[in-house]
């Protein structure tokens, strides 16, 4: 559920013309419901109740400093992985005990910070990990509490770029291997402190059964772990539920909870959740302006003010957004349209894999007109880019009734503002 509806034939934002808010603040905009924002936060709190879960809002998913506030003031933790999302969190105000760091790749410095800030868990990804752990640990005179990331070699039926728990993924160790590590290597370092398993099977999975294998796998791990002497305190599920884009297969938060709260249950081990996509995914919509629609003998193209360096998804993953124009009679959402032509909507990026839409039934548009990319508010600003040097969206968050900007637009003296210009050249 989001609050972006159709009503006189305008598309509204809890409540608000969008087209005025695009006309204030200009085109390409990224606009934020939080309502929203809250309401999947509830709807997980809701539905996993029985184990009171921490959850840990994941930033990679949208890392805009307004979003974390609203999400911290809910209650939630953070999921980071690297220093700068640690900077973020911490910035928005965010309690270091509940923010956990996950990555296959934390370097020296990062895992420094973040020991100095006494996070609650470093969720870790390899033995040279570990040992790196130990050693900057040990030079603080701290104890880093750490999460063995298992890869439980479960198919998430998700593209293959966003897959992370098959046995070829570079993430988590084998529950054998890691088994291995918490009988043989843990006992000599002295600076580490095994609190956890962690398992993240992928992301935008919209099926229970590969949750439903991963839970039964960590929870072996977990029985094997107290067997060799090490009980633990937390089992991090991570996240990866999936949100609807351009069709309806996702699952709700209580079917996904269904599979997973009873064997973590038997652990009697603390819960924990990283979603992202599922808290930010559908509460926020990409606006963007066309500027010229061109017909060619073989396709029909819309071309927009919007590109993939605003919104790499298409390109990437060919991840399908719900287009439509904001002023419209129909939502696109609820109604198909198969009577329309179809056209390719398209930015001014100089590559050809620069669409937001491809061969879609759409209605007609002229230049002017606005159109909203739905299902953008996970992995589209955070993901975005200064390609073809173009500036980066604004974006505007709503929140009690007020469009508030909580990004301005980047100009084109922030393109080279870091750049230093030898004077000898």
């Amino acid at each position: 559920m989001d609050y972006f509806e159709y009503a006189n034939g305008q598309l509204h934002c809890e409540g608000l013309p969008v087209a005025e808010i695009a006309q204030r603040a200009g085109t390409p905009t990224y606009l934020y419901s939080a309502r929203t924002v809250r309401h999947h936060l509830e709807r997980l709190t809701q539905a996993f109740a029985e184990l009171d879960p921490l959850i840990c809002y994941s930033v990679k998913a949208n890392a805009n400093l307004a979003l974390l506030k609203l999400v911290r003031d809910t209650g939630a933790g953070f999921d980071v992985v690297s220093g700068g999302e640690l900077f973020r969190a911490l910035r928005a105000g965010a309690d270091p005990s509940r923010i956990v760091y996950a990555g296959v790749g934390k370097t020296d410095g990062e895992i420094t910070y973040a020991l100095k800030h006494d996070v609650l868990m470093f969720n870790v990804e390899s033995a040279p990990e570990l040992h790196a752990l130990n050693q900057n640990a040990a030079t603080l005179s701290k104890t880093a509490r750490v999460a063995l990331r298992i890869n439980p070699d479960v198919e998430a039926h998700s593209h293959a770029y966003i897959t992370t728990g098959k046995k070829e993924n570079k993430f988590g160790l084998a529950p054998h291997d890691a088994l291995e590590l918490v009988r043989k290597e843990l006992p000599r370092l002295k600076a580490v402190q095994l609190r956890g398993v962690h398992a993240h099977i992928g992301s935008q999975i919209t099926e229970t059964e590969p949750y439903e294998q991963a839970v039964r796998r960590v929870v072996d791990f977990v029985e094997n772990c107290a067997t060799a002497g090490h009980p633990l305190t937390h089992l991090n599920m991570g996240g990866g539920f999936g949100i609807f884009y351009t069709d309806h297969a996702a699952k709700y938060a209580d079917e996904l909870a269904e599979v997973i709260i009873g064997p973590a249950k038997t652990t009697g081990l603390k819960l924990v959740l990283e979603p992202g996509r599922f808290v930010v995914g559908n509460a926020g919509v990409l606006l963007t302006r066309v500027l010229f629609v061109k017909k060619t003998p073989a396709k029909r193209f819309v071309i927009v003010d919007a590109g993939m360096n605003d919104l790499i998804r298409p390109a990437l993953y060919q991840a399908e957004h719900v287009v439509w124009p904001v002023e419209s009679d129909r939502d696109p959402r609820t109604t198909s349209s198969p009577d329309l032509a179809p056209a390719d909507v398209v930015g001014p990026i100089c590559e050809t894999g620069d669409f937001l839409a491809k061969d879609r039934p759409f209605p007609d548009v002229q230049r002017g007109d606005l159109i909203a990319v739905f299902s953008a508010g996970a992995y589209s600003m955070t993901m975005s880019s200064n390609y073809n040097a173009r500036p980066r969206a604004a974006e505007v968050l709503i929140s009690d009734g007020k469009p508030r900007l909580v990004r301005r637009r980047e100009t084109w003296d922030d393109l080279v503002a870091p750049e230093l210009e030898p004077r000898d050249l």
